[in-house]
């Protein structure tokens, strides 16, 4: 198995992308809130890069059957139902729902890695899921970390290295590029404080700085929603059933 790690959304190569299985990872917050309102019932997410797209695609649902969300520069969008934190997606707000939700990083990562064969979301809250899945499908895999506005965000590579731990403690044979590598080495010795580490980061401090300590804190549990999010033709919908492909 092959595995390469993009610093951010910028680094994509189509060509790179075409026969690989995407997984792409936006710790702080996109995915872990896609994650989420998925794992509490959702019927399906919709990721779109621009808030004018956002509000375009809500004028095909009827009241009460969609939720807009979304940020930018981590504060809510004037006149969305809900921003871009997890705990808002509760199952009481989203079952049987459409969300519909641009951010500023996330979402636009989602849909660059639709050149990839298949597109699955990742987060530390889901990484023994996306684990399993991947060691069933035994394809070559490229990890798309968002990044925060084009630049190195560390919160994403380590959950790329905690997935790439994860499929190492498989036993797995895996060949990483060097960043797979690093993001491997960063995970294994910041495992035990995650918030000790991170906090010495900029969008962590951004968002406790925010009063957003219960995102920092939803973001960064592990296995607390085990579902395997899919993208495709636009849509993010939830896999449940891993043990159904061994």
């Amino acid at each position: 198995m092959n595995i390469i790690v993009y610093p951010t959304r910028n680094y994509i190569e189509e060509r790179q992308l075409k026969d690989k299985v995407a997984v792409v990872i936006d710790v702080l917050r996109a995915t872990s809130t896609i994650i989420t309102a998925l794992y509490n019932g959702c019927k399906e997410v919709i990721p779109a890069d621009e808030i004018e797209e956002a509000v375009r695609l809500a004028k095909n649902y009827e009241k009460n059957t969609f939720i807009l969300g979304g940020e930018r520069n981590a504060e809510k969008i004037e006149g969305f139902h809900l921003s871009n934190s997890p705990c808002e997606y509760s199952r009481d707000q989203v079952e049987n729902k459409t969300v519909l939700i641009t951010t500023t990083n996330g979402t636009r990562a989602i849909k660059r890695a639709a050149y990839a064969k298949e597109v699955l979301l990742a987060s530390f809250i889901n990484i023994t899921a996306i684990c399993d899945y991947l060691e069933a499908l035994g394809q070559d895999i490229a990890i798309v970390c968002a990044g925060t506005e084009g630049r190195f965000s560390a919160d994403d590579v380590l959950a790329a290295g905690a997935l790439i731990y994860g499929l190492h403690k498989k036993n797995i044979p895996i060949e990483l590029d060097d960043l797979g590598l690093t993001a491997k080495f960063m995970y294994e010795h910041s495992m035990d404080d995650l918030h000790g580490v991170l906090s010495q980061t900029t969008h962590y401090s951004l968002l406790k700085d925010m009063g957003l300590q219960r995102d920092l804190d939803d973001c960064l549990r592990l296995d607390t929603a085990p579902i395997v999010p899919i993208y495709s033709d636009g849509i993010v919908r939830a896999w449940y059933n891993i043990v159904d492909m061994r």
